[in-house]
C-alpha cells in the first residue's frame, strides 16, 4: 500500500517540483503564492521557448514549523520556469523596472486544443501574465537558502 507524501516529509531540503498538468500545477501555485518579485526579473527567451523568473518564494512548507518553533517565518528565492512558450502578453505590469515588485496570488492553466493551452500567472493589483504554451511544462526550484521573510509575517488575504 502507498501513501501520499507530506510536507513534513520533505524537511529543510529544497523544493524541486515539475508540473505536467493542470493537478501538478495547482501543488505549484499553492506553494508559489505569494511570492514577490521585481519586474526585472522576468525573463522571456524565444529561441529557447522558454518564460523563467526569479522570485522570493514563502516556505509555507515550513509554517507549522515555524509557529511550533516559534521561530519566524522564512522566504527562499526559487526559478519558476515554464517551457514550450509559444508567446507572452502581460496586463497592469511594468516590466523591466527594478522598482516594481509584484506579488504572485496564483498559477493556472487554461487548456486549449490538444495539449496547447495557456499558463496564466495572476498577480495582485489587477495584474497578469498569460503565456501561451505548446504543451504544459512548469518547474519550481529554490536556488538559496530559505531566509528569514524581511516583513517576519505569514502573507495573509483579507475577506
Amino acid at each position: 500500500m502507498t501513501q501520499d507524501a507530506r510536507f513534513e516529509d520533505g524537511g529543510d531540503r529544497p523544493l524541486n517540483l515539475g508540473a505536467l498538468d493542470g493537478e501538478d500545477l495547482q501543488v505549484l501555485s499553492t506553494l508559489a503564492q505569494d511570492a514577490v518579485f521585481p519586474a526585472s526579473e522576468m525573463q522571456w527567451l524565444p529561441s529557447e521557448r522558454r518564460f523563467a523568473v526569479l522570485i522570493n518564494r514563502f516556505r509555507w512548507e515550513d509554517l507549522k514549523s515555524a509557529e511550533l518553533r516559534k521561530r519566524s517565518v522564512e522566504r527562499v528565492q526559487c526559478l519558476l520556469v515554464v517551457d514550450n512558450v509559444q508567446s507572452v502578453a502581460s496586463q497592469g505590469v511594468e516590466r523591466g523596472d527594478a522598482d516594481t515588485i509584484l506579488s504572485l496570488l496564483a498559477i493556472s492553466f487554461e487548456a486549449g486544443e490538444d495539449a496547447e493551452g495557456s499558463v496564466i500567472l495572476t498577480l495582485a493589483g489587477d495584474g497578469a501574465i498569460r503565456l501561451k504554451v505548446e504543451a504544459l511544462d512548469v518547474a519550481l526550484k529554490d536556488v538559496t537558502r530559505p531566509y528569514l521573510a524581511p516583513s517576519k509575517n505569514t502573507p495573509s488575504h483579507p475577506e
